[in-house]
């Protein structure tokens, strides 16, 4: 059976952490610890996040992990580091507020086995299962940014932003040692570069549950609507190296690998 590592970059999160790391904890013990871990990465907290973390991941032993930044970095760092330390056949990353229950991933394993190299949960694809909704203001600003992610950077995904993307060891490596954005924006750049590498994305409609105690303020959301252009100018103009990349060589291995196991 497949190890699978989830990731959770989380900032100033010492209030929130422990009802997610509970539910985290749980559904893990439930499916079997000994071929999972989770990670949590702080992010340069000035708050008890790391002590929190410690303490929420206990039950796990060696299989929960808390890894530091020094300083304030950005979500995309936060979330590029927990992903290229993960030790699981498959990575997912999810935000520290868990805004979509654990259990979606099951959704996501699907579509990897399926033969996705990446499958991520989805707030469009099915609004009915949007138990809460944004305030209209962070919805309508939401959508204006994917219809600018769509003419930029990422062709037809409907939520680039959805903070619960699963991905198969080799996708996650190569693509999380190409990023270069460490802020909010990082979703897209991820995505563009999946698609560039040829790294096959399935969008899974999931369920969501808006938290009102937000930490991305609307002015930090206005800043990211520049990074879907810097993304393509930078693949236009070679920024992004994609020697030794061949997706179609992955695949042929994961398949050699499962058809060797029947």
């Amino acid at each position: 059976m497949r190890k699978v590592s989830i990731v959770v970059p989380a900032y100033n999160e010492a209030a929130r952490l422990p009802s997610s790391l509970v539910p985290i904890c749980e559904y893990v013990e439930r499916r079997g610890a000994r071929r999972w871990e989770v990670i949590v990465v702080d992010d340069g907290s000035t708050d008890r996040t790391v002590e929190v973390a410690e303490q929420g991941l206990v039950a796990l032993g060696g299989r929960g992990r808390v890894l530091r930044h020094r300083s304030n970095r950005g979500k995309g760092a936060a979330v590029r580091t927990g992903m290229l330390a993960a030790r699981g056949d498959l990575v997912l990353f999810t935000d520290a507020d868990l805004s979509t229950p654990i259990e979606e991933i099951e959704k996501l394993e699907r579509a990897v086995a399926a033969g996705a190299g990446i499958a991520i949960g989805s707030r469009a694809v099915d609004r009915r299962m949007v138990e809460r909704r944004q305030p209209w203001a962070r919805d309508m600003m939401g959508r204006l940014f994917n219809l600018v992610v769509r003419l930029c950077a990422v062709r037809g995904i409907k939520d680039t932003q959805c903070g619960f993307k699963l991905f198969t060891r080799e996708a996650a490596r190569m693509i999380f040692e190409r990023t270069r954005i460490d802020g909010f924006g990082f979703d897209v750049e991820v995505l563009a570069l999946a698609q560039w590498l040829g790294v096959p994305i399935a969008e899974v409609p999931v369920r969501w549950i808006n938290n009102t105690d937000t930490r991305v303020r609307l002015a930090q959301g206005a800043k990211a609507f520049l990074d879907p252009l810097r993304v393509r100018l930078g693949i236009l103009r070679g920024v992004y190296d994609r020697s030794g990349v061949e997706w179609s060589a992955v695949a042929a291995n994961r398949a050699a690998r499962k058809a060797s196991k029947v």
